[in-house]
């Protein structure tokens, strides 16, 4: 362990937002990215509650690493991962009830996140607390980031508000904009998750991978 790079606080929180994002570049999270993008307020309120699990979660694995038995360190990350899940559920519930009903299971299944399992398994293991939360900070905000902007773009095409603000007056309320019913449902966040993945690997080629197959080589 003494022969690996420690990064800094910063290094940690900033890698995961510009230059490894883990749904654009790490291609994780991507079914809760597609199911509550239909409106900002959702996505929003999942990304602040992914957020909050990862960068906690990592804190507490990174604190008791060394005294996690490696046999049973995938049963105590998902047990401080699970707690941490119903804490968020039970808040939201309390809180905004309304929001934690559209999410529904959603909240839930943020235990099964492979951010958030990715990162208590591929980073909180190995590195101090205050670098691991760090890093939970930023990839639970890479995350946020992708599906605010995802939900922009669905909310305000097909519902014609932005936030549940009317950004453009729906013809069903007397306005002009015919709203497009397609993008408010879940497949529709396919096409926007694969449309930022070609726009940040076209603007980043080195993060394109090598064809497995020659499809201009003849068959012998």
């Amino acid at each position: 362990m003494s022969d690996v790079k420690v990064p800094t606080w910063r290094e940690a929180f900033l890698e995961p937002l510009i230059t490894n994002n883990p749904v654009m570049i790490q291609i994780l999270g991507i079914c809760s990215t597609l199911a509550v993008t239909s409106s900002m307020k959702t996505a929003f309120v999942m990304g602040i509650s992914v957020t909050a699990v990862t960068a906690l979660s990592n804190y507490a694995v990174s604190l008791t690493r060394n005294y996690i038995p490696s046999s049973v360190r995938i049963i105590a990350q998902m047990t401080i991962i699970a707690s941490l899940v119903i804490m968020v559920d039970q808040i939201l519930k309390a809180f905004a009830y309304d929001l934690s009903k559209q999410l529904s299971v959603y909240v839930g299944l943020i235990i099964t996140n492979c951010i958030v399992m990715g990162r208590t398994e591929g980073f909180a293991l190995k590195y101090p607390p205050v670098q691991s939360f760090f890093d939970g900070l930023g990839n639970g905000l890479g995350y946020m980031v992708v599906l605010c902007i995802i939900a922009t773009f669905r909310e305000i095409f097909g519902s014609g508000s932005w936030f549940g603000f009317t950004i453009m007056e729906t013809v069903n309320n007397g306005g002009w904009y015919v709203p497009c019913g397609l993008l408010v449902m879940p497949p529709c966040g396919f096409f926007f998750v694969g449309i930022l993945i070609w726009a940040v690997k076209s603007y980043r080629k080195e993060l394109i991978e090598p064809a497995e197959y020659d499809t201009h080589k003849e068959d012998y």
